[in-house]
């Protein structure tokens, strides 16, 4: 009999693993549920705030791209004025979003504000920065290389988010950044930023 005991014993250890695991997988299902619809809120929004952006640069002749690009998530009733989200976009599959300056005088080429999304001990944040390349530096077996800098313009967990707070940041940076173009001193935006935001990362490409 002492076989069937311990058929018994592993049978109920088993189904108190797979309980646990059951709890788990709806836990999971419902973090990651709740993850998406914070995702898609922050998206549609941002997506529009980066689109509204582009426009205002456009018109005044400063011309950028933008990641996602309208032809992923518009559809246009008249170019680019008159739009609207195109029907079954997936908002919670945009896990960065970029603007990014086109124009080739004063070394703007790449002057970008951009936006993405990491985690922190399973923990998601959202963190927007502005990166600007710094010069040109010659090195010994890798030859020329951009150096780019990044200042931290917004940074906070998910839970905390406070949107008003993202857009008071992005508005700051954003205004600078056309009056520099505006006055055609690429200084401005750079002092503003040293003045104001944390250094992030700096890098070769």
């Amino acid at each position: 009999m002492a076989p069937k005991k311990e058929g018994v014993k592993d049978e109920d250890w088993f189904a108190q693993l797979d309980a646990q695991l059951e709890r788990e997988t709806e836990q999971i299902h419902k973090d990651l549920s709740e993850l998406n619809d914070q995702k898609r809120t922050i998206n549609k929004a941002l997506i529009e705030d980066l689109w509204k952006i582009w426009y205002r640069f456009e018109k005044a002749n400063v011309h950028m791209t933008m990641e996602p690009t309208t032809e992923v998530f518009a559809n246009y009733e008249s170019y680019p004025e008159a739009w609207h989200f195109k029907d079954g976009f997936n908002f919670a599959a945009v896990n960065g979003l970029q603007l990014v300056d086109r124009t080739q005088d004063q070394g703007r080429m790449g002057d970008s504000i951009k936006i993405w999304y990491y985690s922190v001990d399973s923990t998601p944040h959202l963190r927007a920065i502005f990166e600007y390349c710094e010069g040109e530096h010659y090195y010994k077996y890798a030859g020329w290389k951009r150096i780019f800098a990044q200042f931290v313009v917004f940074d906070a967990p998910l839970a905390k988010l406070d949107m008003s707070d993202l857009h008071k940041k992005l508005g700051d940076v954003v205004k600078i950044w056309y009056e520099s173009h505006l006055r055609k001193n690429r200084e401005l935006i750079i002092k503003h930023l040293k003045e104001n935001y944390e250094r992030g990362e700096t890098f070769t490409e």
